[in-house]
C-alpha cells in the first residue's frame, strides 16, 4: 500500500509564504496575518511538519554577511535510478543552500556556501563520495554584478 503525498492546500501555502519571510513569527501572529484561529495555525503546522512538506526552519542571513565565505555552484549527474536517494544524502549537507533538479547533462544543480576554501574542498570530497553521485562539475562564484 502506497501512501499519498500531502498536498497543501491554499492556507497552508500561505503558512509557508509567511514562514519564508519571518520563521520565527508566533502562532499569534500568524493567525492574526491569516485570519485564522490560533489553534487552526498550530494543527496545520504539526500536519505540515509530519507529512515532510515542512522539513524543519532556518536562519537566513544578509549576503554580505561573511563576505569571506565560499560559494559555489555544481551540476551533478547521478547514475542510474538513485536520484532520490543521493537528493535525501546531500540535503543533509548544511552547505547546501539549495538543490534543484534540472535536464540536460545534469541532473542536479546545488548552490552551495562554504567557511572556507578548505570547508569547500571538504564538501566538494563529500558529495563525490555520495552513493549515486558519478560526476560533477563546479564553478566558483567570485563575485555578484
Amino acid at each position: 500500500m502506497t501512501i499519498a503525498k500531502y498536498m497543501p492546500d491554499d492556507l497552508d501555502r500561505r503558512i509557508i509564504g509567511h514562514l519564508r519571510a519571518d520563521g520565527r513569527a508566533s502562532l499569534a501572529k500568524l493567525a492574526d496575518a491569516l485570519g485564522v484561529a490560533r489553534g487552526t495555525v498550530q494543527s496545520r503546522l504539526d500536519r505540515l511538519m509530519e507529512t515532510g512538506t515542512l522539513l524543519g526552519f532556518t536562519v537566513r542571513v544578509r549576503d554580505d554577511y561573511d563576505a569571506h565565505s565560499v560559494h559555489a555552484v555544481m551540476m551533478i549527474e547521478v547514475s542510474g535510478k538513485s536520484t532520490t536517494q543521493v537528493i535525501r544524502k546531500l540535503r543533509g549537507f548544511p552547505e547546501m543552500q539549495a538543490l534543484h533538479t534540472t535536464n540536460g547533462n545534469w541532473d542536479l544543480v546545488a548552490n552551495i556556501r562554504a567557511a572556507s576554501l578548505s570547508d569547500f574542498d571538504r564538501v566538494l570530497r563529500e558529495v563525490r563520495m555520495v552513493d549515486g553521485v558519478s560526476n560533477s562539475e563546479t564553478s566558483l562564484l567570485l563575485s555578484s554584478v
